[in-house]
This record gives C-alpha cells, structure tokens and sequence, in this order.
C-alpha cells in the first residue's frame, strides 16, 4: 500500500473543490485496504462501456459517476441488470439524462460498469466524524432498511477484528445474520474484516470525513460492497481525550 500516492490523491480531490471522491477514486482506496468488491470498470463513453461489460461477462449494473451528486439512486443515477450491449448502451444515456434533469451543471465523469452480484444478507458498514468523538463507525443490515429500523450500533475508533465481531451481536436482528427459516449464516469473520478495514482508513486520513459501505452483500462464504460512497473535507481539529475516571465522572452527572 502507497499511503502517500493515497494522500496525494485526497489532497487533490480537496484542491479541486471535491467533497467526495469519485466512484473509481472510491475503488482505489477500497483496493488498497483490502475492501472486497465487485469486478467493475469506468467508461467515458457508451462504447467504452459496452467493451467493459463484455469483459466483465453480462449481467452489469452502470451507475453515474459525478462529483457533485452523492446520492445516485435519488438522481436515476443507478440501473441494474443490464444483460445485453444494447442494454447497455440504452442505459449509458439514460444515466446522463438523468443526472443532466436532476442537477443542470453536474460535472459527469462517466459511467462505473459494475459485475452484478446476487443473493446475500444486505449490510451496511459506514464511518463518520463527531465533534465530540471523532471517527465512529457504524454497522446496521443495509439497504433501505438501515433508514426505516433504525437498527444501528456505533464504535469509536480504532476497531480491531475482536470488537468488529462484537457489533455483529450489538444489533436487535443480530439474529437474521446467524441464519433464519433454514437461511444460511453470514460470513461473520468476512465482515468483521470490513469493519476493521474502515476503521483503519479512516484513521489513516483525518480528511476522510465520512464513509458509506452500502449495501454489502453477505453471504456465508464472504462479502462484497457494492457501493462505496467517500466524503472528504478539511481535517477535523483533534478533539480533546478524556481519561477514564473523566468519563465515568460526566456519565454518573448526565444519569
């Protein structure tokens, strides 16, 4: 792992302006702390696109690449189960249209072609910065459902593999990942490395200030993320640490 080409690439997203890096920058770093993923590729052109999927072998999934829009399911930015390369061709200039109608002067980079991965338990793994606490990752089952339960467990950093298994446990469908109604159990071992592996990175680079492993798909012989969603920012200012007697002391106040 080059930890400096990884600076240097943060450092240039912030000098242009980024908030967010894009999906391949998203991939290189995923690629360098072991983050598995689908197989995928990035196409300036629908052409370039339809030889990507071809290599990938169909089905593929695009999905818009564009810095200023972070949320690309909102924007018509994502289509899945493209089989065919006139499917995907189709499907190139729809995202543009779309990302065009939901953001006029949107920088669009190109397309992410992306192998499409089936079946697994839905996850989320994610990384954020509080004021108070500084990085925090989060774990929940993923998808919409992370938004609609609101089944989330919080860790403060750094998260090693032992404590990343015990988030598994932490959630109140800890359940659903052991495997119900005769389903088979999530790799436990394959997502607690996830979550060690965010906690790393975003250790290593304070101007990561969010991120957004969503889904992950689990299943019992391991686990991919299909989305990686990065924001970055100015590094946060070192917040003050508090021993433990410190802790308790402001605990036993609040209660």
């Amino acid at each position: 792992m080059n930890k400096n080409a990884l600076r240097a690439l943060i450092g240039t997203a912030l000098s242009n302006g980024g908030r967010a890096l894009s999906a391949p920058e998203a991939q290189w770093l995923c690629d360098a702390y072991g983050i598995p993923t689908p197989k995928q590729g990035f196409a300036k052109t629908a052409t370039e696109a339809v030889k990507i999927a071809t290599r990938l072998r169909f089905p593929v999934a695009l999905k818009i690449v564009s810095s200023d829009i972070l949320h690309k399911t909102e924007a018509g930015g994502v289509i899945i189960g493209l089989a065919t390369a006139g499917e995907v061709r189709r499907a190139f200039d729809r995202l543009v249209k779309n990302a065009k109608g939901y953001r006029k002067n949107a920088q669009i980079q190109g397309v992410q072609v992306q192998q499409m991965v089936n079946g697994g338990q839905e996850v989320m793994v994610g990384a954020v910065t509080d004021p108070s606490f500084g990085k925090m990752i989060a774990f929940a089952l993923g998808g919409v459902l992370v938004e609609v339960m609101k089944d989330i467990t919080f860790r403060m950093t750094p998260v090693g593999k032992k404590e990343a298994l015990s988030m598994l446990d932490s959630i109140a469908a800890a359940e659903v990942l052991r495997g119900v109604r005769g389903a088979k159990g999530v790799n436990r071992s394959a997502l607690a490395d996830i979550i060690a592996k965010v906690s790393k990175l975003v250790n290593d680079f304070p101007e990561i200030l969010e991120v957004d492993l969503n889904p992950i798909f689990a299943t019992e012989k391991g686990a991919r993320a299909v989305d990686v969603r990065i924001v970055i920012g100015d590094k946060p200012q070192p917040r003050q640490r508090f021993d433990q007697g410190e802790i308790l002391a402001a605990m036993q106040r609040i209660m």
